[in-house]
């Protein structure tokens, strides 16, 4: 039988990410809030270009942090084939 359990990130990483990537991925949403408000109350291009701005700026801490470094890649995970996920599955029928 297969061992199903996770496997354990290398290095003692964690998958949260550091808090620096967290901060440039906020920058980008804040950003990317500020230009769908402006278009949803007039459009007010104004408020749009505003946000676009700002989603320029995280993208710009996002290189520069290199969030992309903060990927784990794990080891394949396996799943023994007794295993039954959908509980519209009937089991009595097999």
């Amino acid at each position: 039988m297969a061992d199903s359990a996770p496997a354990q990130p290398q290095g003692g990483q964690s998958h949260a990410g550091r808090a620096s990537s967290w901060l440039a991925v906020t920058v980008i949403l804040l950003g990317f809030t500020i230009g769908g408000v402006a278009l949803t109350i007039g459009p007010n291009w104004f408020l749009f270009w505003v946000g676009a701005g700002v989603i320029a700026v995280g993208g710009v801490l996002a290189l520069v942090f290199d969030i992309f470094s903060d990927v784990i890649e794990d080891a394949p995970r396996t799943m023994a084939a007794q295993e039954h996920h959908s509980p519209f599955e009937r089991q009595d029928l097999a």
